[in-house]
């Protein structure tokens, strides 16, 4: 817990993720990342100096097999508010579009009520369970079938939500995640979608996996690119930490 609650907080801190005073929504998916994330929150929100409130936040898709139960207990144990928003996802994206390449749309439908929801309980940040490993996936993504070089943002501003969105975990890698979860016996709630595990970012997950084979350091190599690229909200914290080592001089 110390060494992920480590990275969490200089993530926290290096990009001014947390003010005092915020109220801040988890994405609460049931998945081990935004397992993991509830809990450290919870537990910076013990020590961290600037005070702030927590709520999680999961969106029920509409599968059958969908249950909160474990997420409710959990969120009991600490203490952290939790509100379950019944949807339609499942019925909109499989039996009415009946998409092919579903989740592009899921995510858009789940993001947008769940910033929805957050702002009418007064929320005015969204923490998401994105590890470094989602961020160079998303890279690999954007270069691939979008041919251009583009990641999300530590902090990204949603202008019409007037709402930002935070992710607390860049810092840490997704093998780091799972041992956690596992050596803590918490139980990630299973899979409901078919499409699970079938995706272009599982891809990129086991490509990255394949060149870490023969380039030991591709996924500290992956990072430091793009920290030091001109994609918005990574470059602006890289310069401001050379600015700080030439005053110091």
């Amino acid at each position: 817990m110390q060494n992920l609650l480590g990275n969490v907080r200089k993530a926290v801190q290096d990009y001014d993720m947390i003010q005092k005073g915020d109220k801040i929504a988890v994405g609460l998916s049931g998945g081990k990342d935004s397992l993991t994330l509830l809990h450290l929150l919870a537990n910076l929100k013990i020590f961290y100096p600037e005070k702030f409130e927590l709520l999680a936040i999961t969106i029920d898709p509409g599968f059958d097999n969908f249950d909160t139960k474990y997420l409710e207990e959990i969120c009991n144990k600490l203490n952290v508010e939790y509100i379950v928003y019944p949807s339609h996802i499942k019925e909109i994206v499989f039996d009415i579009r009946q998409e092919k390449n579903p989740c592009s749309l899921c995510a858009n439908l789940r993001r947008g009520i769940l910033n929805s929801i957050a702002i009418e309980n007064g929320c005015n940040k969204i923490a998401l369970g994105h590890h470094s490993d989602d961020v160079m996936e998303t890279l690999l993504l954007s270069l691939f079938y979008e041919g251009h070089i583009h990641t999300f943002s530590p902090v990204t501003y949603l202008s019409r939500s007037n709402i930002y969105l935070i992710r607390p975990m860049i810092y840490i890698n997704e093998p780091d995640i799972t041992k956690w979860i596992k050596k803590n016996n918490l139980q990630p709630m299973n899979k409901c979608c078919g499409k699970d595990g079938y995706t272009k970012r599982e891809d990129m997950k086991n490509l990255i996996k394949e060149f870490s084979k023969t380039i030991p350091h591709v996924k500290s190599n992956l990072m430091g690119a793009i920290k030091r690229s001109d994609i918005k909200g990574w470059k602006k914290f890289e310069e401001k930490k050379r600015n700080e080592v030439t005053n110091e001089k």
